[in-house]
């Protein structure tokens, strides 16, 4: 039987497609898998196959069986789309977690999920026993990856004692069924857990535009593509399927973006298209600065998640030797996949000073329909009017497990209400404003933060936050932890008035598995004080 052209849209599918293909693709990892620790950095497309069915075995060994849910809390790599896979292809339905710091948060996580079983890493293990707390409940199957210093929890057993298992029986859910779990970023608290079909997830046209050849913005077959994200979260499945279907030359997988690890991996594998985090690329600006030669090749840069700084921009596009590099940001949620897509090139992002068009503008809504409200009466408002952004997609999430209610507030028929504020301007764009917990009346962080970004230099993160009484406060993360009144006096002429900044080291801000700052926790960190000016009814 002839292979099918476009990949499966269910995970559980797509690696096996892949390795059947003519054209396939090599993945090279920055550290080996934690769930195939000997098994090296380099793999092709059929070994890749043999793992998700390996992970099928081990699963349902420690028995899961279709229609189950799994829970995963692990550190970041790619092996959290292969455990999702694997569990896929037996109609389980994986719940994919970050072991995000704060631990009530991962064990509330998990009892929203109610698994049969848990697959577990040796960190978040670690931090539950020096806690005393167990992750999860009594009548969950514990199945632990890596080796915690105490060793495995009684009662758990490890991927050591699953290996060999015999071969599980392949059967994956309805297109339209529950297929994949993974929660938001959690800035305001406690993730949500956010539940996709195939359909939704990764076969809406969006996902086909994307495997699909479009110049400029997609890969081909001599590209090296690098991603530094978050792989346990929707992206991680979608840039997957993509990439496979795309075949370029080969992937490259950076599960940690820290400096040294980043700079070794790219000296080596020097990529010619390149995504990461918004806030990733913003730390990386101080690699751009030592080792400008990493970034010469790419053609492509790519950011999702999170507004990117115009700043940041300008660094990339400027070090690149292509000769019409490009910058693709699009703006999105967990829940509802993308909302608007950009482009910047070298021309757009032009100039020594921040302007409004640059920083707020997020482009056209990619395939979906958007309509600004007003936030207290729901009638709809014409363009230059902020009001909050509701989208009409065919992408919108299934439900949100173990918060059906919550799922519910923020829908109105087929309107989903995204939490954040925007207008409408010119040529039907979208510019976004802030999220509404976030907001401050009279102006936008996101546009303070990004001038205030480029006229302090030596700035590596800039966050404006709301008080309920008095002038926002600006925290600044200086490279060396200085700054001068004159410089700062310097930076804020013609903007809003603030407090006195913070100074703090960028390593004290605190930030969810996609590099967001959790602002309600550093609000309180630094000054004692949970609430900001927004209501947060639509977090």
């Amino acid at each position: 039987m002839a292979l099918r052209t476009r990949p499966p849209i269910n995970i559980g599918l797509v690696f096996d497609w892949h390795a059947r293909k003519r054209t396939r693709t090599v993945v090279h990892l920055d550290r080996p898998f934690d769930i195939a620790p000997d098994a090296g950095t380099t793999y092709g497309a059929a070994s890749l196959a043999e793992q998700v069915v390996e992970v099928s075995n081990w699963l349902y060994a420690a028995g899961l069986r279709h229609g189950d849910r799994l829970a995963v809390v692990k550190d970041n790599h790619f092996d959290m789309v292969l455990i999702a896979a694997g569990a896929a292809r037996i109609g389980a339905l994986p719940v994919m977690m970050a072991p995000v710091q704060d631990l009530d948060a991962v064990r509330t996580m998990i009892a929203r999920a109610d698994p049969t079983v848990l697959v577990a890493g040796a960190g978040v293990l670690e931090r539950a026993a020096a806690a005393g707390v167990a992750p999860a409940g009594p009548g969950v199957r514990l199945v632990v990856i890596g080796e915690p210093r105490e060793g495995p929890p009684p009662g758990a057993v490890t991927l050591d004692d699953l290996r060999g298992a015999a071969d599980a029986p392949v059967r994956v859910r309805g297109d339209h069924e529950p297929m994949i779990v993974t929660h938001t970023s959690g800035t305001t608290g406690v993730p949500k857990l956010v539940m996709h079909s195939p359909y939704t997830a990764l076969g809406a046209l969006p996902y086909r535009l994307e495997s699909s050849r479009i110049p400029l913005l997609t890969s081909g077959r001599g590209d090296v593509v690098a991603s530094a994200i978050s792989f346990c979260h929707m992206r991680g499945l979608s840039w997957t399927r993509s990439q496979f279907a795309l075949a370029p030359r080969a992937m490259v997988v950076i599960s940690d973006p820290g400096l040294e690890s980043t700079a070794r991996v790219l000296a080596k594998h020097r990529p010619t298209s390149l995504e990461a985090l918004p806030n990733v690329f913003q730390r990386w600006e101080e690699l751009a600065d030592g080792q400008p030669e990493l970034f010469f090749q790419v053609r492509r840069f790519i950011s999702t998640f999170d507004a990117v700084h115009p700043r940041t921009v300008r660094t990339f596009l400027g070090l690149s030797r292509a000769r019409f590099p490009v910058w693709a940001w699009g703006l999105g949620q967990s829940e509802i996949a993308g909302i608007s897509a950009n482009l910047f090139t070298r021309g757009t992002v032009r100039g020594a000073r921040t302007t409004r068009d640059d920083v707020t503008n997020v482009g056209w809504p990619t395939l979906v329909r958007v309509k600004v409200v007003d936030p207290d009466t729901g009638r709809r408002l014409p363009r230059g009017e902020p009001g909050l952004l509701m989208v009409n997609t065919r992408t919108r999430c299934l439900d949100y497990l173990g918060e059906s209610d919550r799922h519910r507030m923020k829908t109105e028929g087929d309107w989903w209400n995204t939490g954040d504020l925007g207008e409408r301007t010119a040529f039907g764009r979208v510019r976004l404003v802030d999220r509404e917990v976030d907001m401050i009346p009279g102006m936008s962080c996101i546009e303070a933060e990004s001038t205030l970004l480029d006229r302090l230099e030596r700035a590596q993160e800039v966050v404006v936050l709301g008080v309920p009484d008095g002038l926002p406060v600006p925290v600044l993360c200086m490279r060396d932890d200085r700054l001068d009144p004159g410089e700062w006096k310097r930076a804020t002429e013609g903007l809003p008035d603030f407090g006195e900044p913070r100074l703090v080291p960028w390593e004290d801000v605190p930030r969810t598995a996609t590099w967001k700052v959790r602002r309600v926790q550093l609000r309180e960190q630094l000054l004692g004080e949970k609430s900001g000016r927004g209501t947060g009814r639509w977090t």
